[in-house]
């Protein structure tokens, strides 16, 4: 039986979403998240799925970071991104980082269905315009190398951190003492190759989307 992941925070494209699989494939186990949090839960659950169809705007996740610790975390499940973005420059990082697929939310019902039954096979897919962007560049590379470093736990401290939470904020959420954050801040520190809170916010921000407006909170 297929197990297929679909990771977006806006409930009426997972619904089109899981529509279309199940007219592919009929009888397919499919499961969903929201957010960050659920994300990453589901994947820990479900790590011989299929395909993960993960958003590239999931709320707490930053740009293609999600896609590089995942691939990182589960080199086995395949991910395709699912995104209104549809530069050809964006698309292509996508596929840089690992990405099986790239499918745009414009899509229509036949388009998503190809695209579906293709990345299920093995093969990528991609709007051909995809394909004729420059790949990404060799800092972004060595970034996302530094990224996959990370163990689960320093992956979502680093997420945490780039949204100005301070160390004790980020125990709370996690249910940890702030002197193990500070022991994960320091093996992030040194695995980004960053001196302080702030360098490693933007050198992960160069993961982002859109990394010239990623700003380090004070």
């Amino acid at each position: 039986m297929t197990t297929l992941l679909i990771a977006d925070d806006h409930p009426l494209f997972r619904e089109a979403l899981r529509g279309v699989a199940l007219r592919l494939l009929p009888g397919a186990r499919i499961r969903e998240a929201e957010n960050a949090d659920a994300l990453y839960a589901m994947v820990d659950a479900e790590p011989d799925a299929d395909l993960l169809l993960l958003d590239l705007n999931m709320p707490g996740t930053q740009g293609f970071s999600a896609l590089v610790h995942l691939r990182a975390a589960h080199p086995q499940l395949p991910v395709a991104m699912v995104s209104a973005r549809e530069e050809p420059e964006v698309m292509r990082r996508a596929l840089d980082h690992g990405a099986m697929g790239f499918i745009p939310k414009s899509s229509d019902a036949a388009t998503l269905a190809t695209a579906l039954q293709q990345v299920l096979d093995g093969e990528r897919w991609v709007p051909d315009a995809a394909l004729a962007a420059a790949p990404i560049a060799d800092d972004e590379r060595a970034i996302a190398a530094r990224v996959r470093e990370l163990t689960p736990q320093q992956f979502r401290v680093l997420q945490m951190l780039g949204t100005g939470l301070l160390n004790k904020q980020i125990g709370y959420e996690l249910g940890v003492s702030e002197a193990t954050i500070k022991a994960h801040m320091s093996a992030i520190l040194r695995k980004l190759g960053a001196n302080n809170r702030t360098q490693a916010v933007l050198i992960a921000g160069k993961l982002a989307v859109d990394p010239e407006t990623v700003v380090a909170h004070s």
